[in-house]
């Protein structure tokens, strides 16, 4: 399945031209933006399971670095601070990695 079976590439072209400066990533206004915040948590667990590359059940810091290249293979690798940011938002257990569970929660946070 692909992304854009989800989200419209229309959204995801508009959230994507959002964050294109280094360090101008927000988690929230993204996820709003690229229309994600209002699906359902089955359709946001599938999104889950396509950013988790290497299918562990778990999106990791590495991961997420490239979370926008998920979006557009042209988009832009985030920063270590955008990457360290994302990831403490979203580590609510403190693992060092993103549970579904966790993902859904910072989708609708």
């Amino acid at each position: 399945m692909a992304i854009t079976d989800i989200l419209s590439a229309k959204d995801i072209e508009s959230a994507l031209s959002s964050c294109q400066a280094d360090d101008s990533f927000n988690y929230k206004s993204f996820f709003s933006k690229v229309g994600l915040a209002k699906k359902t948590p089955d359709q946001i667990k599938t999104v889950f399971g396509i950013l988790d590359q290497d299918k562990s059940g778990f999106i990791e810091e590495e991961e997420l670095q490239l979370f926008l290249k998920n979006f557009s293979s042209n988009a832009r690798v985030l920063t270590s601070a955008e990457t360290k940011a994302f990831l403490a938002a979203g580590d609510t257990d403190g693992d060092g990695k993103i549970g579904v569970e966790e993902f859904q929660s910072l989708v609708k946070a």
